[in-house]
């Protein structure tokens, strides 16, 4: 993409996998606030597509729009506003991380588990009760030992 190219709000849509309706609504919203339109046909540019990432990824961090607009409206700011979007951006890096760390320990249960019944089904289920942790293969006794925390 050149830093000149323009897309419609159909290209768009298809490029992030997101509905025309929810672009519309973060026009509405302010969310691009340098978006062109010719002929009353949205143009979105390589701005426009960088703000799009941003939003995403707050989203998708677990950011609301209403606190994505906030974002925004800091960004229009100015620099001096760098220090509560960083605290923005590190809040959010945390709740991820959070996040992360709780599913790493469901995907433990998980590879436990299917292991479990694997053995069971192999070997019936008396003998995979009895099956102490140091006698699992490797990748599932690490797994049992951090789902058992």
């Amino acid at each position: 993409m050149s830093n000149d190219s323009t897309y419609t709000i159909g290209q768009i849509s298809e490029m992030f996998g997101l509905p025309i309706s929810t672009l519309r609504y973060y026009d509405k919203e302010g969310l691009f606030p340098t978006l062109e339109r010719k002929s009353g046909i949205r143009k979105f540019g390589e701005q426009e597509i960088e703000t799009l990432r941003v939003i995403e990824c707050l989203k998708k961090s677990g950011l609301e729009i209403k606190d994505i607009k906030r974002f925004m409206d800091l960004c229009a700011q100015g620099s001096k506003t760098f220090p509560e979007r960083k605290a923005l951006f590190e809040n959010q890096k945390r709740a991820v991380e959070a996040e992360i760390n709780r599913l790493g320990a469901t995907l433990d249960m998980l590879t436990y588990k299917c292991w479990y019944y694997e053995s069971a089904m192999a070997i019936g289920e008396d003998a995979t009760k009895a099956t102490k942790p140091e006698d699992m293969p490797k990748e599932v006794r690490q797994a049992y030992e951090r789902a058992h925390i």
